[in-house]
Formats: C-alpha cells, sequence, structure tokens
C-alpha cells in the first residue's frame, strides 16, 4: 500500500519532570492549497490508515500516547473505532460545536476505553458537559494573559482533569504553568533543540566525543582500544553490544581491540554517535533529546538515500543530524563541537552555515520536528527525486527505528 501525499509531524508532551510522555500527531496535506473541512478529513483518515495500519501503532508511538486532533465529522466516523484506544487520545478542536449527538458521542467513547482532550480551551457555559466528561484540558498560552491563569486553574479543578499547557515557548512559562498546577506541557520550550537545555560538558560525554572523533581520523585500533579501556563502563557494554551481535560466531569475543574489528567501523561510529545522549548521570533513558536526534538523523538518512541512493552521502547525512543536537547536550557552541571532530566538509558547511544539500536536509528535519509543512513542500522542491510521500514514509521509519531504540 503505497503511502499518500500526506505530512505528518509529531511534537512531543512532557510531564512535570520533562519526561516524554505522549506525542500530538499533526496531519496536513502535504499540498499548499488551503484545507477545508473535507481535505482535513481525508488528511487525518489517510495517515491514521497509513500509521496505524501499515506500520503500527509501536512504530509510530513506541509506548507513548498520541494526541489526534479529531473534528465533530471525524469523532463520529467508524474511522475512530478501529484506533487503539489505550494509546490514543482524542482532541476534540476547539471549533467543534457542542450538542447533544457530540455529548453523547463523547460518553460512548469513554465508555470504549478512549481519553478524551478538549483543544485551545476557552470557559464557555456550553462546555460543562464536555468538561465533566474529558480527561485532559489544553490551555494554549497564546490565547489567555500571564495574570488570568490563577483564575482559569481555579475555575477548571471543579472537574477530575489534568491541565496541559500548550505553546509554552520560554523557561520562565513552564516554571509558572508548573506552579499553578499544570502537569503536562506542549511547545516549543521543550521541542526546539536551541533551549532543551543548558549544562556544562560532561566528562563522559566529552570522552565518547574524544573516541568517536578517534573512529573518524580512522585512528589505529590500538589507539581506540586504548581511549576505551580509560572508561570501564564503556568497555563492558561495547564488549555487551558486540557479543550480541556476534551470537553466531564459534566463540565469544574477549577483547576490546577485537570486539573493535568485529563490530566495525561504521558501526561502532554509529553505536558512539547514540551513546553520546545517554552519557548524563540525571537524564531520562530513553530521554527526548536522545529520541529527537536519533529521529532527525535516520530521517536525514532516508531521505539522502532516496536522493543519491549512496551509502556514504547517507552516513554524512547521519552524522549531520546526530552532530546538530550535541550543543544542546553539551551546553557548548557548535563551533567547539564541530572543532573537536574530524568532519567532512559538507558536513561542517551545514552545521555552521547551513549550506549546501546537508544544510537543506538539516532545515527540512527540522521543519517536520516543528509541523511547518509550508516550508517543507519548499525545501523538497530543492530536491530531485524526494517527494512529500518520500519524506511520510521516511518519517515513519525513523519512528519505528527510534522506538527500537527506546
Amino acid at each position: 500500500m503505497a503511502v499518500e501525499d500526506i505530512f505528518l509531524g509529531r511534537q512531543p508532551i512532557l510531564d512535570r519532570r520533562q519526561r516524554l510522555v505522549a506525542y500530538e500527531l499533526l496531519f496536513r496535506s502535504g499540498h499548499d492549497n488551503v484545507s477545508n473541512v473535507t481535505d482535513d478529513l481525508h488528511a487525518t483518515a489517510s495517515v491514521i490508515t497509513h500509521a496505524f495500519g501499515e506500520f503500527g501503532v509501536q512504530s509510530v508511538l513506541g509506548p507513548h500516547l498520541g494526541f489526534i486532533n479529531v473534528s465533530a465529522e471525524m469523532l463520529h466516523s467508524d474511522l475512530i473505532e478501529v484506533l487503539p484506544k489505550d494509546q490514543v487520545v482524542l482532541e476534540l478542536l476547539e471549533t467543534v460545536q457542542v450538542t447533544e449527538a457530540l455529548i453523547i458521542r463523547c460518553r460512548e467513547l469513554k465508555s470504549e476505553g478512549f481519553r478524551l482532550a478538549l483543544d485551545d480551551f476557552v470557559f464557555d457555559e456550553s462546555l460543562v458537559p464536555l468538561l465533566q466528561i474529558a480527561d485532559i484540558v489544553k490551555i494554549d498560552l497564546h490565547l489567555h494573559a500571564r495574570e488570568d491563569l490563577p483564575g482559569i486553574v481555579r475555575q477548571l479543578k471543579r472537574w477530575p482533569v489534568k491541565l496541559l499547557a500548550e505553546k509554552v515557548d520560554r523557561a520562565e512559562q513552564a516554571a509558572y504553568c508548573r506552579e499553578l498546577g499544570f502537569e503536562l506541557f506542549q511547545g516549543y520550550f521543550f521541542a526546539r533543540p536551541a533551549v532543551l537545555s543548558s549544562r556544562r560538558p560532561d566528562a563522559a560525554a566529552l570522552h565518547v566525543l574524544k573516541i568517536l572523533d578517534l573512529v573518524l581520523r580512522d585512528a589505529e585500533t590500538e589507539q581506540i582500544e586504548e581511549a576505551l579501556k580509560h572508561d570501564p563502563a564503556l568497555t563492558y557494554n561495547l564488549m555487551r553490544l558486540v557479543n550480541s551481535v556476534a551470537a553466531g560466531m564459534r566463540e565469544k569475543i574477549g577483547s576490546v581491540a577485537r570486539a573493535v574489528v568485529v563490530l566495525g567501523r561504521r558501526q561502532l561510529q554509529r553505536w558512539l554517535q547514540l551513546l553520546l545522549f545517554t552519557t548524563q548521570p540525571d537524564a531520562e533513558f530513553p530521554s527526548p533529546l536522545l529520541q529527537m536526534a536519533a529521529g532527525r538523523a535516520k530521517l536525514m538518512e532516508s531521505l539522502a538515500l532516496r536522493e543519491h541512493d549512496d551509502r556514504n552521502v547517507a552516513e554524512a547525512a547521519f552524522m549531520t543530524g546526530i552532530v546538530s543536537l550535541l550543543d544542546v547536550l553539551l551546553g557548548i557552541p557548535i563551533e567547539d563541537v564541530v572543532a573537536r571532530l574530524n568532519l567532512d566538509d559538507g558536513v561542517v558547511a551545514a552545521l555552521l552555515r547551513q549550506e549546501g544539500e546537508l544544510g537543506r536536509l538539516l532545515e527540512l528535519a527540522r521543519c517536520v520536528e516543528e509541523a511547518d509543512r509550508d516550508q517543507a513542500a519548499r525545501l523538497l522542491a530543492n530536491f530531485g527525486r524526494i517527494e512529500v510521500k518520500d519524506l511520510t514514509e521516511a518519517e515513519l521509519a525513523a519512528l519505528a527505528w527510534v522506538n527500537e531504540i527506546a
């Protein structure tokens, strides 16, 4: 079954400890034409069919919940019944007109095990019946003045609903909403790499970065072995990984040098790239940053392979995606990160100046993360073989891969 020209976006939803608990899945037509209700319904139905039918819910969401925007028309359709009720939150759009039929349908879906959320909530007496049913209420911070939020929270405490702060753009907004009692958070403060975190470079991460540089420089196996031996935990994990990979071999791998040879430089490089995002001692695993980095890198790799059918170009794209988030992880400028690694000129140009094809792929990946379909469509025009359906396929494949890692 071919994937249609549908643009799929996914935005993280985190809890009070900044742990990833859900995604909002954003389904749109990939074309620039103005959408109407029928187009939106078709787009949502098509991606639900492909994402949950062909690829499976585990590939799209892993263990997390998925928020799906639904109109009144979608809510009454039979398509709702095929969704995995234990993992889906039906998000009623603010444009939904509250009628007796809608309330009855919502109660019916709740009795079947679905969760309900109210999007872009602004209080109105007509919404009281839905507040008695809903599990989550989303408060768009762009729609309310800061001084009005305490009153809104007090008002909503009359009902047993969780409050989700939406469009959280700044750290102070997140802190204020936590103080007020919001339990869930969504917005560019958490999803945009530039402000995900700020910390001093971690010694363990810098050590992994040093080993990765040796691999990129094609250093002698003895040099890589010596660097690995300085970190017993790293060596232990490498031996576990290689013995797992080499399970079909007659003998177990008994030395670090042999492990490096058996694993191969390309796989060792990939392992080190991902390992960088697990070195923080206080980080949740899998952290939202690890999942974002891995998803971005895998998406870029798949698209590069589609454009060129060249494994070396694809590897450069993967590297670009991974390194593009190391400044966030390490808390140092991207220029300093690049200076520590022996990177290809094309990768450097993409990371520092957003230039070249790798730069365009990186910008395209960021558009996917922020569900900016208009800019994504403009960027796709710069590629010869990548179409909207390829973008959708690549993203779904990346989601599946990231969930395997998790």
